[in-house]
């Protein structure tokens, strides 16, 4: 009897917490930003201001997708418990956000919160909490008057119960979202604030390239939050290189230039996009005024470490052994047989075309999934009005075996200065599999 009425103090103790769990989560939600809806006077330029901006945060990567009318939703994300899908965000009153108002608008891309309920993640909220009102207004008028409504109903998850639930969803923003508020310039150069604004906000550029903790949180957000922002971080099959100058494999020896060009062209003389950075470059970067592509540089040549990668100095010994027709290292004939013909012998490869290898940052950086993931899948130039030659590095997973693409990769990241760890074929093979189960 005893244990009995234990038992059922215990039920009842769980029941009251899950029910006042319940109950915060429904006013956290429910009171997530402002309620009052401001009169919004909509002019030609505050739509064509959203547009831009919506082209800076990259909202049709995911919004938009073939087949689908623009902004209809439907991309597929895969996540650990399961697929997700992106939402129409056209005007359309039952499918997309016809019949939010401004404060609705704003308490999802800032608050993270939607009809009620905590937006997955996927959605960076965490990034857009520092947009400024008159942003918001802009991007409000756009998707309501500046984009075609379509009745396009939109993709169940594909989530199994109970990890469909969205509650922890609320949790993890309690314990990992920022509280939103506008970007402050604080003291810092006028150019350099701008570019802060928008790779910290809108550009959310530390999605993919700042590491993330336990929970899949940011680590940091800012410069201010410490060093491991935008220091690299892998992400699916890619490694998304650091962007600080300073440490190895870093944009160290990168120009202002040199960033402004590869943000608007996918191209510079140091190397060529890849990954998913393509979509970025078409859908966002390519975008930016010269202002904005300016600022953006100049801010990212602000966030230095204290330690200094030692400088890339090209090394002839490896052009000489194979223009003498040695090959003996191991890699060394596979690269002849199939990459020498573009990135060249001595590894410099013809800038603007074919990336050089010798120096390239994404070849040295101390997380070879990129340089791996190119060979086994190949990789090609985004086509924009910037580079209007598209060039593509074919697929040769289907033809060289783990160990051939270990060696390959390994010569290239030890060869003509570069000073890359060796890669094994157990690497590789774990990739492979990656790669085939992302595909499916």
């Amino acid at each position: 009897m005893r244990y009995r009425k234990l038992a059922l103090r215990v039920v009842g103790l769980g029941v009251l917490v899950a029910a006042l769990g319940g109950v915060a989560i429904y006013i956290s939600n429910a009171t997530a930003g402002d309620k009052n809806s401001a009169t919004l006077e909509v002019s030609p330029k505050l739509i064509e201001r959203g547009a831009y901006l919506a082209k800076l945060g990259d909202c049709a990567a995911c919004h938009s997708v073939p087949g689908r009318p623009s902004f209809a939703g439907g991309f597929r994300m895969n996540t650990p418990v399961g697929a997700i899908y992106s939402t129409n965000i056209t005007p359309d009153a039952t499918d997309g956000i016809g019949r939010f108002s401004l404060a609705d608008f704003d308490r999802a891309l800032r608050f993270g919160v939607s009809q009620g309920h905590t937006l997955y993640p996927a959605m960076p909220y965490v990034s857009y909490a520092n947009t400024k009102p008159e942003d918001v207004e802009a991007l409000y008028a756009f998707f309501k008057q500046g984009v075609a409504a379509a009745a396009v109903p939109n993709v169940k998850t594909e989530i199994p119960f109970p990890l469909s639930m969205r509650w922890p969803l609320t949790v993890w923003r309690w314990l990992w979202a920022p509280r939103p508020s506008p970007f402050q310039d604080g003291n810092l150069d006028p150019e350099i604030a701008r570019g802060a604004y928008f790779v910290e906000g809108l550009g959310h550029c530390g999605e993919c390239h700042t590491p993330r903790g336990l929970g899949l949180e940011l680590k940091a957000r800012s410069p201010a939050q410490g060093a491991v922002f935008l220091s690299g971080a892998v992400i699916e099959n890619w490694y998304a290189p650091s962007l600080r100058s300073g440490g190895t494999g870093t944009l160290q020896t990168w120009s202002e230039m040199d960033l402004e060009q590869f943000l608007t062209r996918g191209v510079n003389r140091h190397g060529a996009v890849f990954g998913s950075m393509s979509d970025v470059i078409i859908h966002s970067s390519q975008y930016l005024t010269t202002e904005d592509a300016r600022a953006t540089a100049k801010y990212l040549k602000s966030i230095k470490d204290a330690s200094r990668a030692t400088a890339f100095a090209y090394d002839g010994s490896t052009d000489r052994s194979l223009s003498a027709g040695d090959a003996t290292r191991p890699g060394a004939m596979t690269y002849l047989d199939n990459c020498a013909a573009c990135h060249r012998p001595d590894g410099r490869g013809y800038e603007g075309v074919f990336p050089s290898l010798a120096g390239n940052p994404a070849v040295e950086a101390s997380n070879a999934t990129s340089v791996v993931s190119i060979v086994l899948g190949g990789s090609s130039t985004p086509r924009t009005p910037n580079t209007p030659a598209q060039f593509a590095m074919p697929a040769f997973g289907w033809r060289l075996s783990d160990q051939e693409v270990a060696d390959v990769a390994t010569f290239v990241r030890s060869s003509w200065g570069n000073r890359a760890d060796a890669i094994d074929e157990a690497q590789v093979h774990d990739l492979r599999l990656l790669a085939g189960a992302l595909a499916r």
